[in-house]
């Protein structure tokens, strides 16, 4: 029987809730389709910080790669200072592992509601690829006379030719695989940022022309795909973009599918390990009551077996959640209001693996 290692990061705040939930999935299928799924606890987050001063230990990078994938439930704690865990845990760990591909599916459930008017499911089902260790985040540039009134201060966006062309051949092949509308959308600001924009462009068409003729190529401005996303979603199979634009329009794509609630992402290194998450964060307030939506940590383990190759795996999960929903038992997305508790969620919809 085919195993897989499984680093499990329950963090802080309503994290370890969705996390038990998503497992209870994982756990469902894997039973289902013949794989066991080996776990191992890692407290790195708020608490720990709070007890230890330090975000993650020095072997922590080394003990990850042991494993095949790591599963999150969030990061984020009321009592530490903005900023500190993000950097100390999510970042450090996305640029350690080389998680060079964001992935965030933009998927519209049946009876979810979308603030788009007269849009359906049939219209919001596209995957956004952002790449995802490069460009401005980088934290290149710096600051000087800080506080007078001649302060300075940049911030680079930094691009190299091989870092764009793997985000692009993950895009390209991962448009294939989609095989829905077959088409790649780059997404970029190229009549401004004339530099790095020209690199993305003429990347996005050497690659096709040369290694993807079966899938078309399209363009838009970051600020055309914008309003499209609103008026036209349905024009969008897969969008690839950089750092800085991805990080803007996925926000974007979790309210139109949504909200943060149904929204999955993953930071992935496809020849190392990658890191499946829900995108809505802690949510401390809600920590402990049974009432916080596990739906996104489960679509996010589905994607996590996705990556691990266990596509008809990956599929019941995306199956059941739209059972689930297409059900009416699931009332609302929101904290509380769903209808039914938090481990009920995750009951109903493990139940509903086929």
């Amino acid at each position: 029987m085919k195993s897989y290692n499984i680093a499990l990061m329950p963090g802080d705040g309503t994290g370890p809730e969705v996390l038990v939930e998503g497992v209870k999935v994982l756990d469902a299928v894997a039973s289902k389709f013949g794989f066991k799924l080996n776990y191992e606890n890692y407290d790195f987050g708020g608490e720990r910080y709070m007890k230890t001063g330090e975000c993650l230990p020095d072997n922590a990078v080394d003990e990850l790669k042991k494993h095949d994938s790591i599963f999150l439930g969030a990061i984020g704690h009321p009592d530490v200072k903005p900023g500190i865990l993000e950097l100390g845990i999510l970042l450090k760990l996305r640029f350690a592992l080389d998680q060079y591909i964001n992935l965030r599916p933009v998927k519209l459930y049946p009876n979810v509601e979308t603030p788009l008017k007269d849009k359906g499911p049939e219209h919001i089902d596209f995957t956004v690829i952002r790449e995802n260790t490069g460009g401005i985040y980088t934290g290149m540039g710096g600051a000087a006379m800080v506080g007078t009134p001649n302060e300075v201060a940049t911030q680079v966006m930094v691009y190299t030719r091989p870092v764009v062309e793997r985000c692009l051949r993950y895009a390209y092949e991962y448009t294939r695989k989609r095989n829905k509308n077959k088409t790649l959308t780059l997404v970029h600001k190229c009549n401004v940022l004339t530099h790095v924009g020209d690199l993305w462009v003429r990347a996005h068409k050497e690659i096709g022309d040369a290694e993807f003729q079966d899938i078309k190529q399209d363009y838009n401005h970051v600020d055309a795909a914008t309003m499209w996303m609103v008026k036209s979603p349905e024009f969008y199979d897969v969008i690839v973009t950089s750092n800085l634009f991805g990080d803007i329009i996925t926000d974007l794509g979790a309210m139109i599918q949504g909200g943060m609630g149904i929204a999955a992402g993953g930071n992935i290194n496809p020849e190392g390990v990658s890191m499946f998450e829900p995108i809505g964060g802690s949510a401390p307030k809600y920590t402990g009551k049974n009432i916080i939506n596990p739906l996104a940590a489960i679509c996010s383990g589905g994607m996590m077996l996705e990556t691990l190759g266990e596509d008809a795996a990956a599929k019941a999960i995306d199956q059941a959640v739209n059972d689930a929903m297409a059900s009416g038992k699931i009332k609302s997305l929101s904290a509380g209001k769903m209808g039914m508790s938090t481990t009920e969620v995750g009951d109903f919809v493990a139940s509903l693996i086929k």
